[in-house]
């Protein structure tokens, strides 16, 4: 049987509102998007990686340096920040052909690529059972509603937070899916996803000024 064809989907916006030019802001000595292009180039699975933006600044910087990566400029009508992503995925989709799709985000520029191909193999392994994947975060902390309900604990038996039952932050590192599930859902997230757990050190997404310094420092601890 041939191997599926996956597409790696990279969604980077020109503008960002709370840390200005982010996707192309200089992080550990490269622009922030390069990282997580690396990384998804690096992993044999994924057969094209194509990285839909309107950036001109992006796309300039694509095509001199990687141009194996395959550029899809976004229409007009999908740059809004407030349109949903799955309508900017359900255009990308129906621009590049594939068995699955991998989307992830420049904003996760920690992901390892041994991680992803982990992530791949193991929805590779599962599928059809599972229809689709997403990364998470594993969670061992008390966790209250906004109206002081307790939602993963009891509060008369104080566990230790390590025994607590693990409740999981979707991560928005990874998601497996085909377009098919997309169209009919308007959604990344099938009816039987399956939830694959990604280290915190890795998961750390940027989205606020804190966040892009943080990550920063550990990628330059780890040594890039």
């Amino acid at each position: 049987m041939s191997r599926p064809r996956i597409v790696a989907l990279i969604p980077m916006r020109h503008h960002s509102e709370r840390v200005p030019g982010k996707n192309y802001r200089r992080f550990a000595g490269k622009p922030l998007y390069a990282w997580i292009v690396e990384t998804l180039l690096a992993v044999p699975e994924i057969a094209q990686v194509v990285v839909d933006t309107d950036s001109p600044t992006i796309m300039e910087g694509l095509r001199e340096t990687y141009p194996q990566v395959r550029v899809l400029e976004r229409p007009e009508h999908l740059r809004d920040g407030r349109l949903p992503m799955n309508e900017v995925l359900l255009h990308d989709t129906a621009q590049v052909e594939a068995d699955f799709y991998l989307q992830t985000h420049s904003t996760n520029p920690l992901l390892r690529a041994e991680t992803v191909r982990q992530a791949v193999q193991t929805f590779l392994a599962h599928t059809p059972a599972y229809d689709s994947l997403f990364g998470v975060t594993r969670l061992q902390t008390r966790l209250w509603d906004a109206l002081a309900r307790p939602i993963n604990h009891n509060p008369a038996i104080l566990l230790r937070t390590q025994d607590l039952p693990p409740i999981y932050e979707e991560n928005s590192c990874i998601y497996i899916f085909t377009r098919r599930l997309l169209e009919t859902r308007r959604n990344r997230i099938g009816e039987r996803p399956y939830l694959f757990e990604i280290p915190a050190e890795e998961a750390w997404d940027i989205d606020e000024p804190l966040d892009f310094e943080i990550a920063d420092f550990l990628m330059r601890r780890r040594g890039g």
